[in-house]
């Protein structure tokens, strides 16, 4: 694990995250981690980053140490460019105007296909998790970007259910099934970053975050994943972490 870090996981998580978000993107961000990185890349180098809320909020502005507990809570709509209806949020995605979709979930595997429906045999599931909410249309229609912790329980060979669309089953199976745009981008964890093959579409390891080693990358994964040119991240700097604590004062997503 990462030695002598003076941040938490989920610090780790939201800052890398928002280190991978550009200005001028919209991102379709639920709340926790993904909006955390997506306020963090507005404060420090994506002013012209638009925020998506599910609840049909766009451009919200986050009031620091405000954070709204859910899509659907009224400090979304805070100085937002406009409310819509859930159904012509879903149109935005459909139509092509959001580049990047932020989500987590209980399992990913190889292809990035993500699980958020149940784990176990669907006819007696061991746990039953929240389910697919927009979940399904975002992962379909952006490139999109998860956060989880890492470990051999999530990583998995084959997702007990796709919640969420990744590659499928690796190759052109994504664009044979329907599903010519979008895709999964990258994978951001607590120990690493994560991106695709091209050809193949499996998962590779780009990116150690300082301290972390590949086996220790391997031995937290369920199948065998592939290493690409590996880089190490540049750890958390203390104005990345300051603005964090400033909006999570209460480290209520980041404890």
């Amino acid at each position: 694990m990462i030695e002598g870090a003076n941040h938490t996981s989920s610090e780790l998580l939201a800052i890398m995250s928002a280190r991978i978000l550009r200005d001028g993107q919209v991102v379709f961000a639920g709340v926790g981690v993904p909006l955390l990185a997506a306020t963090l890349a507005q404060r420090l180098h994506a002013p012209g980053l638009t925020i998506l809320f599910e609840g049909g909020v766009l451009g919200p502005f986050v009031v620091p140490g405000e954070l709204p507990p859910s899509t659907n809570e009224q400090r979304c709509t805070r100085k937002a460019n406009m409310i819509l209806p859930i159904t012509d949020v879903l149109l935005l995605l459909q139509r092509g105007y959001v580049d990047v979709g932020f989500m987590g979930g209980a399992q990913i595997d190889k292809y990035g296909n993500l699980n958020s429906s149940y784990i176990g045999d669907p006819s007696n599931p061991k746990i039953r998790l929240p389910g697919t909410g927009g979940g399904n249309d975002i992962s379909s229609l952006t490139q999109m970007i998860v956060t989880m912790k890492h470990e051999r329980r999530r990583f998995v060979e084959k997702v007990d259910f796709v919640t969420s669309p990744g590659f499928l089953d690796g190759g052109t199976s994504r664009a044979e099934a329907g599903l010519p745009a979008g895709g999964m981008f990258k994978v951001v964890t607590d120990l690493a970053i994560l991106g695709f093959d091209p050809v193949t579409r499996e998962m590779v390891v780009e990116a150690l975050h300082p301290g972390v080693t590949l086996n220790e990358v391997r031995d937290n994964t369920s199948f065998d994943i592939k290493a690409n040119g590996i880089e190490t991240t540049e750890s958390p700097t203390d104005r990345e972490l300051s603005v964090l604590q400033e909006f999570d004062p209460d480290r209520i997503y980041t404890a």
